[in-house]
């Protein structure tokens, strides 16, 4: 699962004709989520998190949850275990410079430099990754898991990716991104479903910190 849960964080074939130049309606829709997103100054989602691929016979689900100050990129994603939702398996922290990334079964933390060059995602992109890198188009509504949502499909202007297309499902009533799923060359498929959506929660500026004494006995790998 880790390294799943990398993939979206650092996360191809050839064009269709149709992404060739980025469609109007599609940016209406987007910059609309966009301004919505960025008058917030935290959210908070719970997420369920599907890892697919139909030819190796896989399939990984995953809840957690995530809060996020995407204006700083400073985030802090939470991975539960499937058998005991109180238990955190993964959490991969951020303050805007730095990354930690923590493994509950290897009993170590990794801590990185943040990448934010435009080849990087990381969670508090998701709502306004379209904006750079990418082009757009608008595939109309549809119903997901029962809720009306307008779906655009992005393509990343670099094909070197691993991934060829990233699908959004808006939902139209609340013009919130309501899932996000990534079409990798290999065949998987990464589907991330937001439950839950709480702007402007009160946390502390410590949520986006790694503090060592609250993990007795991991070890600390210093990977800068």
């Amino acid at each position: 699962m880790k390294k799943i849960l990398l993939y979206l964080l650092l996360t191809g074939l050839t064009f269709n004709y149709a992404f060739a130049q980025k469609d109007a309606d599609a940016k209406k829709i987007l910059n609309q989520v966009s301004k919505k997103y960025r008058s917030y100054d935290v959210i908070k989602t719970d997420f369920t998190f599907t890892y697919e691929n139909q030819q190796a016979g896989t399939k990984d689900i995953q809840m957690g949850t995530m809060v996020s100050r995407s204006k700083a990129n400073k985030y802090k994603v939470t991975i539960f275990n499937p058998d005991d939702k109180l238990a955190v398996d993964e959490e991969i922290i951020s303050d805007g410079k730095s990354q930690w990334t923590y493994v509950k079964k290897n009993k170590e933390v990794e801590l990185s430099d943040v990448d934010n060059s435009s080849e990087s995602l990381n969670p508090a992109q998701l709502f306004t990754v379209y904006e750079k890198g990418y082009k757009y188009i608008y595939n109309g509504e549809a119903k997901v898991d029962g809720k009306l949502c307008q779906v655009i499909d992005l393509t990343p202007e670099d094909e070197k990716k691993t991934f060829f297309k990233i699908r959004l499902s808006i939902d139209k009533a609340k013009k919130q991104v309501f899932s996000a799923m990534i079409f990798d060359k290999n065949g998987s498929r990464y589907h991330y479903v937001i439950r839950t959506f709480t702007p402007n929660v009160k946390v502390p500026e410590s949520t986006f910190t790694f503090d060592k004494k609250n993990y007795p006995g991991v070890e600390l790998v210093d990977l800068r």
